[in-house]
């Protein structure tokens, strides 16, 4: 069999992305020490990821996407992240960038997202990014970090600050910096390979650059807006921000994390036994009682993030408009369950003893991953005090939800 021949599904596509993920889930597994090793997806890999249309849960139907249902992208990013937390990441990430389709002309979306293997990438927004009005669009100059899935992206986005003809920095109605993302081919980038952390490797989450760049008007888009959402943007799941996805699809990267770890666990403690012991892991009373707990938290994390996500689409089915409540809840589960799964990843890397500090095991880029994870914005903790202050019956600020 040949290299190339070992990526291609032998099964015919199903329409559940979670039944594509299982299928595409031991190729992945398979290629994640290369993932580690090369801070990359090989091409390989991605051909199959692009084949089972793992990429295409968010876009919208009309643009050849599954338009999924919240629940059902993160059960399927859980299966893929179970097998390799970085390709999750990526195809986060991937996934919530595509929400953008919604909110730009359908040639636009066709051109962006048509290609089978597409994949669009961007980095954290700052204040040094800024794109010019001129005729026709904007002359775009920035720097961006955290572009993760950018080594094989073939679109990259920018958010920019807007400087308008006058020379003045357009504001929103309250005063707050007015921002527009760029959606740029690319070619258009220089990217610089600086990617060298403790966990997540596999991102690839280097920085790139534009200097100078013609972006036109058509290729710029203000996410979330509802005065800008297209035809191909109006079923129930584009309702929900790209925050509600990226919170709530990180958060799912998470599980999947802690769910392999714990069962790598159990199959450990199965055909383990301690040095300076007789008896094996499994046999413990205390690890028995802390492995009920750990399946317990996960379980109920999971629960609680599936729940706010379901209640919420019904909601929305019924004709309600996404409230706070709706929007709170959300966060909650998602930050709640992305720090549960970090006690439970960390279980089963405690308990597993010298075990787990091996790389041949399957312990040890899964705990740095699962770190990795909760150090990102989606995961902060102060996502408790927005919430406390809602249960309080104060006023969050709506940037947060």
């Amino acid at each position: 069999m040949s290299a190339a021949s070992q990526y291609v599904l032998s099964t015919p596509h199903a329409d559940d992305p979670v039944t594509r993920a299982r299928a595409v889930a031991p190729l992945i597994e398979a290629a994640a020490p290369r993932i580690e090793r090369d801070r990359e997806l090989p091409a390989e890999l991605l051909a199959a990821i692009h084949d089972a249309r793992l990429v295409r849960a968010l876009l919208p139907r009309t643009i050849g996407g599954d338009e999924a249902t919240p629940e059902t992208y993160c059960r399927m990013l859980e299966v893929i992240a179970r097998a390799d937390a970085s390709t999750a990441w990526c195809i986060s990430q991937a996934s919530g960038c595509s929400m953008a389709a919604a909110y730009v002309a359908p040639e636009v979306a066709r051109i962006i997202w048509g290609p089978a293997n597409a994949s669009l990438a961007w980095g954290a927004a700052g204040p040094n990014q800024i794109a010019e009005v001129v005729d026709g669009g904007y002359r775009v100059t920035g720097t961006w970090q955290f572009a993760s899935g950018g080594r094989h992206a073939t679109w990259l986005g920018g958010h920019c600050r807007v400087k308008d003809r006058d020379g003045t920095m357009r504001a929103n109605a309250d005063g707050s910096p007015y921002e527009r993302t760029m959606l740029f081919a690319r070619d258009a980038i220089t990217m610089t390979e600086n990617w060298q952390v403790m966990g997540l490797r596999g991102t690839g989450s280097d920085t790139y650059s534009v200097t100078d760049l013609f972006v036109p008007e058509a290729f710029t888009v203000r996410r979330d807006r509802d005065e800008e959402r297209r035809p191909q943007g109006h079923g129930l799941l584009y309702k929900f921000t790209t925050t509600h996805l990226y919170a709530s699809g990180f958060a799912s990267v998470a599980l999947g994390i802690a769910r392999g770890m714990l069962d790598n666990f159990v199959t450990l403690a199965s055909a383990k036994t301690p040095w300076s012991t007789t008896r094996m892991l499994r046999d413990s009373p205390v690890l028995q009682s802390g492995l009920a707990e750990a399946e317990g938290r996960w379980r109920a994390a999971r629960a609680g993030l599936h729940t706010a996500l379901r209640e919420t689409w019904d909601s929305l089915a019924a004709g309600q408009p996404m409230g706070t409540d709706q929007k709170v809840a959300i966060r909650l589960a998602s930050t709640f369950a992305t720090h549960q799964a970090k006690e439970v990843a960390d279980f089963a890397w405690a308990e597993a003893g010298a075990t787990a500090i091996f790389e041949s095991q399957p312990f040890e880029r899964r705990f740095r991953d699962i770190h990795a994870v909760t150090q990102q914005i989606q995961a902060r903790r102060t996502h408790f005090e927005t919430v406390g202050q809602h249960l309080m019956g104060l006023t969050p600020h709506p940037r947060f939800l």
